[in-house]
């Protein structure tokens, strides 16, 4: 609002100055203290529809020119430019003195100015994604999430509303629908397949424009979900994100919307508690009925099932290498951690059935397991699937007095688990530590991700000179 202010005052001034009007001249003509036309000019005071119509008027532009979005000249964006920098949190930080853009100042130390507070902005935005930081603000979210079970109520009205306002009521969530979302919200889903390779979807605000890609992620609700993250950018007003915290919270909130609009909030919450009342709850079921992937059935499991099941569960997404790509537990299930908190990239025990179910022949179905711990004893349902580069194997479990909710608690397969303890599954044997300590000299296969930076830019991992030149050849196609 501040900033729309600011630009229509630059606005007013730019033309009272090509009309040779002085602030007295201008106001006289149309009812207003020199004051009073000085604070609009300066963003500080919004003027009424009849004060701006009177100066439209008298300066002989017409009301849409005066109340346009952009600024009027170069000088007024750098102006405008300037006033945001010095509002960042990073210009704050620094105590400095903030500066007035006065007409004494000239164009071209205006311009270096703006542009070293640019650049400074920049690498500072490098700088603070560090994966410490990266580490520290995953951890700050997570603890938010357990708080709040997980669950955001008031994404889930959102998400109720636009999929009211669609006219779906039951059933999956078809392609067909999410395009009419799209449209309830101004723009228009366009499939190309010549998207820059670092982004899964690209946004263009000027035209209303949603690009994705034209053929579906194997599994489900690929191509739906891409267009209704796109959607929730612009349904939560996200802006630039400022720190990697706010990136990830953003993430966080365009995939719940994302998952909230396929599985809505009231029916699904109606089926799983009939499946609860039959004792019959699994994620397949729940997968199948509304046409999602088994990941995505999981996730939106853990935001609806303290809240609206009375059971506190844990989620566990493990690759085929042992490391815990994602993870979320409210039931006291003990997820190792590193010294920061993070749980992301730690190594799953060898005994639980996360790991356990990449032995098993038969992966079509279900595999069911309770684990004993130090924390207690928990109930698993697993099942692996696998993307292009790997596998990996999604966990849904509860404590051992809530497994009687679900289908498989009457599952024989029993271990147990006591990690960290490294005698428990990461000690080879008194025999094979006999037979080839001191014979072996292994080559480590290094993680892709070990010696990566943290993707940096405006959006964190998306090259942006790729985005700008794709939005150009398709600002120039024809529609």
């Amino acid at each position: 609002m501040a900033n729309d202010l600011l630009i229509l005052g630059k606005r007013i001034r730019y033309f009272r100055s090509q009309a040779g009007l002085t602030l007295e001249q201008l106001g006289i003509a149309v009812g207003l203290l020199p004051s009073q036309l000085s604070q609009m000019e300066n963003g500080r005071r919004e003027p009424k529809l009849s004060a701006l119509n009177a100066m439209a008027e008298h300066l002989g532009v017409p009301l849409a020119e005066l109340l346009s979005a952009e600024a009027p000249d170069r000088r007024s964006e750098l102006e405008i430019e300037l006033g945001r920098l010095q509002h960042t949190e990073l210009f704050t930080s620094m105590n400095l003195p903030a500066l007035r853009s006065s007409k004494s100042l000239p164009d071209e130390a205006l311009e270096m100015i703006v542009g070293l507070s640019r650049e400074i902005d920049r690498r500072s935005r490098e700088a603070i994604a560090t994966p410490e930081e990266a580490r520290r603000a995953n951890t700050a979210l997570q603890r938010v999430q357990r708080e709040n079970t997980n669950y955001m109520p008031e994404l889930d009205e959102l998400a109720e509303d636009l999929v009211k306002r669609a006219g779906h009521t039951s059933g999956a969530l078809m392609h067909r629908t999410v395009a009419e979302m799209a449209e309830l919200t101004g723009f228009t889903l366009i499939y190309v397949d010549d998207l820059p390779s670092s982004a899964r979807s690209v946004t263009d605000l000027e035209n209303g424009r949603i690009y994705i890609p034209p053929a579906s992620i194997p599994g489900g609700h690929g191509l739906r979900a891409m267009a209704l993250q796109a959607i929730a950018h612009r349904l939560l007003g996200h802006e630039r994100p400022e720190n990697y915290a706010e990136f990830l919270k953003q993430r966080l909130e365009i995939n719940y919307f994302a998952c909230a609009c396929l599985l809505p909030r009231e029916p699904s919450v109606t089926f799983l508690r009939e499946a609860k009342t039959d004792r019959n709850i699994a994620i397949e079921d729940f997968r199948d009925a509304f046409g999602v992937t088994h990941e995505a059935a999981a996730l939106r499991f853990t935001n609806l099932a303290t809240s609206h099941l009375d059971l506190s569960v844990h989620f566990l997404r493990v690759n085929d290498d042992g490391g815990l790509f994602r993870g979320y537990e409210n039931d006291g299930l003990p997820i190792p951690t590193d010294s920061h908190g993070t749980i992301e990239g730690q190594s799953i025990c060898r005994k639980w059935p996360s790991r356990i179910a990449f032995t098993r022949t038969n992966r079509s179905t279900e595999f069911y397991q309770y684990t004993d711990t130090p924390a207690g004893t928990f109930w698993d349902a697993t099942q692996t699937g696998h993307t292009t580069n790997e596998e990996f194997a999604i966990s849904i479990g509860v404590a051992f007095e809530d497994a009687q909710w679900f289908r498989g608690r009457d599952t024989a397969y029993r271990q147990s688990s006591t990690c960290p303890d490294a005698a428990c599954c990461n000690t080879p044997s008194d025999h094979l530590r006999n037979r080839w300590a001191g014979k072996a000299w292994p080559s480590a296969r290094m993680n892709p991700y070990v010696l990566s930076p943290l993707p940096t830019g405006t959006f964190p991992g998306v090259d942006q000179t790729e985005v700008y030149d794709f939005l150009e050849r398709h600002d120039k196609a024809p529609r």
